[in-house]
């Protein structure tokens, strides 16, 4: 059984997207990277990103994670922030500590993708 699957698949990965994205706009940290952002239109393409990385039956159709997040000025701690969130809303979710730690292990390696090289 694939992760995708073991966590209950699109509809769960729905529900922890919207948790997610509820706790990083409220981090003001974070906030300011999703100004002017359409965020039904980010959610959807989060879940195709989470489910194609999980395993599910969806294949990512979104650009490079280099190409979407270039000239953002996010920094390292931005992105331990984001997954930082990204583990309370799968927790919060009742996504099992082995799959979150699977998820999580599958993330972290886009770090010099999404992070710039210019930030300190």
């Amino acid at each position: 059984m694939s992760i995708y699957q073991d966590i209950g698949g699109e509809g769960a990965l729905v529900a922890v997207v919207d948790d997610f994205y509820d706790r990083v706009l409220a981090d003001p940290e974070l906030v300011a990277f999703f100004e002017g952002v359409s965020m039904p239109r980010l959610k959807g393409m989060q879940v195709e990103f989470f489910a194609a990385a999980l395993g599910g039956p969806q294949v990512y159709s979104g650009r490079s994670m280099r190409e979407v997040h270039a000239g953002r000025g996010i920094a390292q701690r931005h992105f331990d922030l984001v997954a930082k969130h990204l583990t309370a809303a799968l927790l919060a979710a009742g996504v099992p500590a082995g799959a979150v730690e699977a998820i999580i292990g599958a993330v972290a390696p886009l770090a010099p993708e999404i992070v710039s090289a210019s930030v300190a």
